[in-house]
């Protein structure tokens, strides 16, 4: 059985490595005491941000400081090592410092670039504004990429694993200037991040989404890859706007024809071979984007749609492409199956074409 992320991420080890590291800036620091109070008989049966949320809370009980000769401890801290482990401290930060604001945005800072400060900022957003947009616009030029990132990353307003940011998510117009100065970053990473705030705000607010992406298309292969990777969800719903924004239309003369599978009945574990053939129905070279949808049967009986992309490609007048793709049903973290129908249907440029029903059995 492959190991849980939790037992990685937080194991002994990694909780002794960062006693030790306590304990190399802070002499007082008792090692004993904060190993056996953080791997106590509870620990086990905690999960991955609750072991984080565990270790923070008694590694404050055993830092016997105030809270500005904590930070400048755990500031040497960040600066010994790195890692997802590390999180404790922005954790640290969120949970002890909001009221210490100046010290705390700054540790924060300091902190994104040995593990990562997207979770704590957002409390600081949400308690202040109007100051923490302002220095996140200044982050947003930062020569540091850890830190352009946290500048975008933080202000997704629909940032998984974090709490959410209501405000942004019914208005998100704060968050567009610091989108502008990072639109065409250097660092994949921080593009990334930039695109996936996009596709946060087009989930609430699809008109601005398309409003920036539209503007922004064209400019550059970087801005053109964000556009294209931040419409993502607009583009699995068709949406005519977005589809026509990156070149395909659809309302296409197209043909599909020869769809097959390799049985009706699938057994958990095991995959599902497909294959059809799209054919260009007209005059003319046009772009196709390719996906399918399967509609998952859910716990009470119903179903819920997810949307897989196969390829985008640009088909002569007349021209052929076949199609196999295989899907292997095996319950995920983020996707449990249940036994029962199944539902896929061939989506081309956002238009749903043919579908076939296949059971799931136990």
């Amino acid at each position: 059985m492959a190991e849980l992320l939790k037992d990685s991420i937080y194991s002994r080890e990694n909780v002794e490595l960062i006693s030790g590291r306590i304990k190399k800036y802070y002499e007082e620091f008792d090692e004993q005491s904060f190993l056996k109070k953080v791997l106590n008989n509870k620990w086990e049966s905690l999960e991955l941000k609750e072991r984080m949320r565990h270790i923070t809370e008694v590694m404050h009980s055993e830092i016997k400081l105030d809270y500005k000769k904590s930070i400048k401890v755990l500031n040497k801290v960040s600066e010994s090592h790195s890692g997802f482990e590390m999180m404790i401290l922005p954790d640290y930060v969120e949970l002890y410092g909001l009221e210490t604001f100046d010290i705390s945005v700054k540790a924060l800072k300091k902190y994104t670039s040995c593990c990562s400060s997207e979770f704590a900022v957002r409390h600081f957003i949400i308690n202040y504004e109007t100051e923490m947009m302002k220095i996140m616009r200044e982050w947003s030029l930062d020569k540091n990429h850890h830190v352009r990132r946290l500048a975008s990353e933080g202000c997704r307003p629909r940032l998984p694993w974090a709490i959410a940011l209501p405000r942004f998510k019914k208005d998100p117009s704060l968050i567009i200037p610091i989108l502008e100065n990072l639109k065409n970053d250097d660092s994949e990473y921080v593009r990334k991040s930039v695109a996936n705030n996009i596709n946060d705000i087009s989930k609430d607010n699809p008109e601005l989404a398309l409003d920036v992406s539209e503007k922004w298309f064209g400019s550059s292969k970087n801005t053109d890859w964000i556009v294209k990777h931040g419409l993502r969800t607009l583009l699995k719903k068709g949406n005519e706007r977005a589809l026509k924004l990156l070149g395909v239309s659809g309302n296409i003369n197209a043909e599909l024809k020869n769809l097959q599978i390799n049985s009706d009945k699938i057994k958990l574990n095991s995959e599902l071979e497909f294959e059809f053939e799209i054919v260009n129905k007209e005059k003319s070279a046009e772009n196709f984007r390719l996906e399918y949808q399967i509609e998952f049967m859910k716990s009470g009986g119903k179903h819920s749609a997810k949307v897989f992309k196969i390829c985008e490609q640009k088909l002569a007048p007349g021209e052929t492409k076949k199609i196999k793709r295989k899907f292997l049903f095996v319950t995920r973290s983020t996707r449990k199956l249940y036994p029962g129908s199944h539902i896929f249907t061939i989506i081309i440029n956002g238009i749903k074409k043919d579908k076939f029903e296949i059971f799931l059995e136990t």
